[in-house]
């Protein structure tokens, strides 16, 4: 199974996209601004979307993507998420004001998009692939996925403010190859992350205590661009309890960049 990279940033700036992963060539996690760099004929050939959440730097590109290949279509693009999720966009974004509702276009029983309403746990298969639902917390109803490959699962935190037992309990069960989680912003803004139920180094290094598996690559996304590198700095200094720098996280901690491509 290959895992694309569209779009891994926290915020927009020249070379930096919101989260969008591509899996094999029909199915996207998240629908941020890296969804532009595909193709015409790469968007259409996207039959599902799984949505983390309903903030915009996750959904941006997902109406204009509609838009773009909407009519190009012969069955409707399917559109995963929580129930909560979906009556955000559908009150907020597929209204009708800020753009048209795609789901009573161009009828209701002939329409561009299904909406597929999700539950934690929930396990599927979409084109041979098995996709999982996994627990998060975030300011918003929110989830995470687990995708399984030739090689065991690449699971994705999505946005996360961690305190989450579940999500660890279900991802150590997994025969895991890699591991995609959040850390947007610095320990400098610990109190902002804290708010805003992100992570930052520090929690990120309590997060990680709770994984079993050492050997698995940990790659960071959604780093806001004025921070990157600050935070590439403090995840390789803080040590694996999160409380002195100096030492590591005991992980193999990697650094996400649009364009990668995982192989799982």
């Amino acid at each position: 199974m290959q895992v694309r990279v569209l779009g891994c940033s926290g915020a927009i700036a020249k070379d930096c996209r919101t989260t969008s992963f591509l899996i094999e060539s029909h199915t996207l996690i998240d629908a941020g601004t890296g969804v532009g760099d595909l193709t015409l004929e790469e968007m259409q050939a996207v039959d599902d979307v799984f949505l983390t959440h309903s903030h915009l730097d996750h959904i941006a590109a997902l109406p204009l993507m509609l838009d773009a290949v909407a009519s190009r279509r012969t069955a409707p693009l399917r559109l995963h998420a929580l129930a909560e999720t979906l009556a955000a966009l559908q009150q907020h974004i597929f209204n009708g004001v800020i753009w048209p509702d795609f789901s009573r276009i161009p009828s209701p029983s002939d329409p561009f998009v299904k909406y597929c309403p999700l539950k934690v746990g929930e396990r599927l298969n979409v084109a041979g692939v098995g996709i999982e639902v996994l627990p998060a917390r975030h300011t918003v109803p929110a989830v995470g996925y687990a995708a399984c490959g030739a090689n065991g699962w690449w699971v994705f935190s999505g946005d996360t403010g961690g305190n989450c037992p579940e999500f660890w309990h279900r991802v150590n069960q997994l025969p895991l190859a890699a591991l995609v989680i959040e850390t947007a912003f610095s320990n400098r803004e610990s109190t902002l992350a804290r708010n805003a139920q992100h992570l930052s180094p520090m929690t990120l290094a309590d997060e990680l205590a709770h994984l079993s598996a050492k050997a698995c690559p940990i790659y960071i996304t959604h780093t806001k661009p004025s921070e990157s590198e600050l935070i590439m700095r403090e995840c390789r200094e803080w040590d694996d309890a999160g409380t002195a720098p100096g030492g590591h996280m005991g992980h193999d901690i990697q650094w996400l960049y649009a364009g990668d491509v995982l192989t799982i």
